[in-house]
């Protein structure tokens, strides 16, 4: 998960943190695979964090699916 902080925030590219997506069984995923780079404004401080609302969060900037796919992308490209 470290590599993927390290990424920057996968909208702005400031210094970023860890947000897990998806739901199994009520738990938030904790692999790799399932976490996106987000700087502290867009996961849980800011108007249109993700935190503040999906929905609003998703209409502006993709959703967490097709944030992931970029994510995973770019960490490919890393190894």
């Amino acid at each position: 998960m470290g590599k993927v902080a390290e990424m920057g925030c996968i909208i702005c590219g400031s210094p970023a943190e860890v947000h897990h997506i998806g739901r199994q069984g009520g738990q938030r995923g904790k692999a790799l695979k399932d976490c996106i780079p987000l700087c502290p404004d867009h996961h849980r401080n800011g108007n249109d964090c993700v935190h503040a609302g999906r929905r609003t969060f998703e209409s502006r900037f993709g959703t967490e699916k097709e944030l992931l796919a970029k994510t995973l992308k770019l960490l490919k490209k890393r190894v």
